[in-house]
């Protein structure tokens, strides 16, 4: 496993690790209960230096880049980013990603960890120079939470910073390094991400914690959290296998624009989609589990393909790839060998946190 540069601080606050998409991170701390919770009530940090980000550089890439993605990413503002999705030729999904200008002439992408070599390697096949991975050299924090703002600011950072909308970007100088500040997150909540050379990780984690009350948090509660606001996950519940049509991606789709997969999507819209990417919740706080087989009588109807409880909403919740016949919300189901009684629903299943703030 690859450590991120914060694994020996997590050692040392008692963290279970474990291997993520070759990665060694943190799954809990002090429980994903309470840092599920934390993170909706107060602050919690994540440790996400797993991420990929790539660079692009002048014209000609970004150019080529706005033709290989599914979003407008040549008419994204500097200062701004914007949600989107690199496909394959068939318009299967092979990373979702986030796309931020950062002057004229200089864009970041960010990617998951485990696609991250194929978006790389695609990126520079087909836009050559001006395509730098960067994601070796740098970290990546997010600071989650009702009390984010007033985190980052008790660390240091600026009232540019602070003013930043939701999907905001600056730079900052903090105690000399330089940090790239974004307003996204993952979880639904007022959340910033940061971005700083590997070496200057530790000493920011650190003046991020001593905040009253903030604390770490694992991939168990991340998972929980982005699932109660409806985020897919890439690898999981969006693939290659799975079209952006398929996957729910429909609306960051610019269709005015070239994108690679374009041409199978059209088909695809033209004859309609068999299955979809359905938001699923039981009665109560059983949970449905990844690769539960979903029933409608004695039929198939589709999988699970992320569930838990939800510690906020209190009852379990997930998303589920079904047939499209069985995919508007409200229709009764069952999922699992032992049946249990589900509902096909909208998403977000929790739409109260404080992410506009």
């Amino acid at each position: 496993m690859r450590p991120t540069p914060l694994v020996d601080d997590h050692q040392e606050r008692g963290a279970r690790l474990v291997d993520f998409h070759g990665w060694q991170l943190p799954l809990q701390f002090d429980g994903i209960l309470a840092e599920h919770r934390r993170t909706r009530t107060h602050v919690s940090l994540f440790d996400c230096s797993h991420m990929g980000e790539i660079r692009l550089q002048g014209d000609p890439a970004l150019a080529c880049y706005g033709e290989l993605v599914i979003s407008d990413a040549t008419a994204i503002p500097v200062g701004r980013g914007r949600y989107g999705a690199l496909l394959n030729e068939a318009g299967g999904v092979v990373d979702d990603l986030i796309t931020t200008r950062l002057s004229d002439d200089e864009a970041w992408v960010v990617c998951n960890a485990g696609p991250k070599d194929e978006v790389v390697a695609t990126l520079r096949s087909v836009c050559g120079e001006g395509v730098e991975d960067l994601s070796d050299a740098l970290a990546k924090i997010d600071v989650q939470g009702p009390e984010a703002r007033a985190t980052l600011q008790a660390a240091g950072f600026g009232d540019e910073s602070a003013a930043l909308s939701v999907f905001g970007a600056c730079r900052e100088v903090w105690r000399g390094w330089d940090v790239v500040v974004t307003r996204m997150g993952y979880t639904g909540e007022l959340g910033y991400e940061l971005y700083l050379a590997n070496a200057g990780a530790v000493d920011l984690w650190r003046a991020l914690l001593a905040f009253p009350g903030a604390a770490p948090a694992g991939l168990g509660a991340r998972d929980t959290l982005r699932l109660e606001v409806g985020y897919p996950l890439s690898g999981q519940d969006i693939g290659p296998d799975c079209t952006a049509l398929e996957c729910g991606l429909d609306r960051f789709i610019a269709w005015e624009t070239p994108f690679r997969g374009k041409a199978a999507l059209e088909a695809q819209r033209a004859e309609g989609i068999r299955r979809k990417l359905t938001g699923i919740r039981t009665r109560d706080r059983r949970a449905p589990r990844p690769d539960y087989a979903i029933y409608n009588g004695d039929s198939v109807a589709g999988r699970v393909t992320s569930g838990a409880p939800g510690p906020t909403v209190g009852h379990g919740i997930g998303l589920a790839m079904l047939d499209v016949a069985v995919a508007d919300p409200g229709v009764q189901l069952e999922a699992g060998p032992k049946r249990i009684a589900i509902e096909t629903s909208t998403t977000p299943f929790y739409n109260e946190g404080s992410w506009k703030r």
